[in-house]
Formats: C-alpha cells, structure tokens, sequence
C-alpha cells in the first residue's frame, strides 16, 4: 500500500460529503500502516465551522488510540488544510501530511504560507502534495461549477 491507495480512500471520503452536499474534502489517518480513522467535511450538515475533514479524522484517531499524540500517523487529504486545520494537524504531532490539490485561498501547507513547517513551533510537519492532484482537484471544481449553476438558476426562476 502507498500514498495512491490511501488517497483513493481519501478521495472516496469526499464522494461521501458530495453525495450529502458538503465541500468534497476527505481524510484519512494512517498509523503503522492501518488507517485509524476517516472522515469528510460535515460543517453544512452540522452548522459547526470547525467539522472540516482533518479536524473530525483527527478527533476519531485520537479516541482510537487513547491519546492526543499522532507523532508516528499520516494525513492524507484532498484538499491542502486551511489555518485551522494545519493548527490542529501540528498540535496534535502528525508526522506527515500528504495532500491532492492545493489550496490558493486558504492552503496552509505551502501554497499561502506553510504552517506545517514553521520553525517557530515546537512541531513540524513532512508534506508530500499533488498525490492524486487531478482528481481531488476535478472534483472540487466540478462541486463548485454545479453549485453557482444551481444558484443562478434559482435566481432565474
């Protein structure tokens, strides 16, 4: 198994959040191996602004294996993490992050600045992106394409 295969699980995370008209952002936890958690954005199903996929991966795999350190886990995802979510990914000692498609308006692992690496902090983050980039990239802009189409629409009828 290597980074493609737990993108994929990743990328099959954000069809769920698609399927129920969230973001199409999935996540994947990876500890020796075995994913220990997944999730997918719920912040529209929930009304919570923090319900983001890393953030919700992150809590399960946290309960899962007792403990609030994942110093030896991988975080795969398909979107690059926003501010609150590269927070959390350093404050819980993720070792790894892998990510699909970067972010221009809120990625934080590179793209707009890169929290995961700041040498400020206390922990820093590896980060392998573009794994999958295609198609975590196509889907969110075939999500955001529907849903201005659909609000036109609406403003039409």
């Amino acid at each position: 198994m290597d980074d493609y295969y737990y993108m994929k699980l990743a990328l099959e995370e954000a069809r769920k959040a698609k399927e129920i008209g969230e973001v199409p952002i999935g996540a994947v936890i990876v500890l020796d191996e075995a994913v220990i958690s997944s999730a997918h954005n719920l912040r529209e199903k929930e009304q919570r602004s923090i319900a983001h996929a890393e953030i919700l991966a992150i809590d399960k795999a946290c309960e899962k294996i007792g403990s609030w350190r994942l110093e030896n886990a991988t975080l795969y995802v398909t979107l690059e993490p926003c501010p609150m979510c590269a927070g959390a990914i350093v404050l819980s000692r993720i070792g790894r992050v892998v990510y699909g498609a970067s972010d221009p308006k809120g990625g934080c692992a590179g793209t707009l600045m890169n929290l995961l690496q700041e040498e400020r902090f206390n922990h820093q983050v590896a980060i392998t992106k573009g794994i999958e980039e295609k198609a975590c990239g196509e889907m969110l802009s075939l999500f955001f394409r529907e849903l201005r189409e659909r609000k036109k629409q609406k403003r039409n009828s």
